[in-house]
């Protein structure tokens, strides 16, 4: 009886520090995703989401948020924070564009 009691309580308090370091563990993961998150924040509210309407093109849009004589850069810029393989844009694209 006391041996099954022993191996009872031996198992309980081997679950226990399980769980315990499972709940760390995942404890850990959180905090460091919501570092990033804050890190790819900053970076993303530099920028604004537009969604392309119909007749649009990367040289328009970028016209609208650029100063004068920056439309080259704010393209460039575009095609790159999109990953965009070239500057054509289709309707309904959801795009990041510079914040003015």
């Amino acid at each position: 009886m006391k041996a099954r009691r022993a191996k009872r309580l031996a198992r309980t308090g081997l679950s226990l520090s399980l769980l315990v370091v499972i709940g760390a563990g995942f404890s850990s993961i959180s905090s460091a995703n919501n570092s990033t998150d804050t890190a790819s924040t900053k970076a993303k509210s530099k920028y604004v989401q537009v969604v392309v309407t119909p007749g649009e093109s990367i040289w328009s849009i970028a016209a609208m948020v650029a100063a004068p004589g920056q439309i080259n850069s704010v393209v460039a810029d575009i095609v790159e924070v999109n990953k965009l393989g070239s500057a054509d844009l289709l309707a309904g694209m959801k795009i990041l564009v510079p914040a003015k």
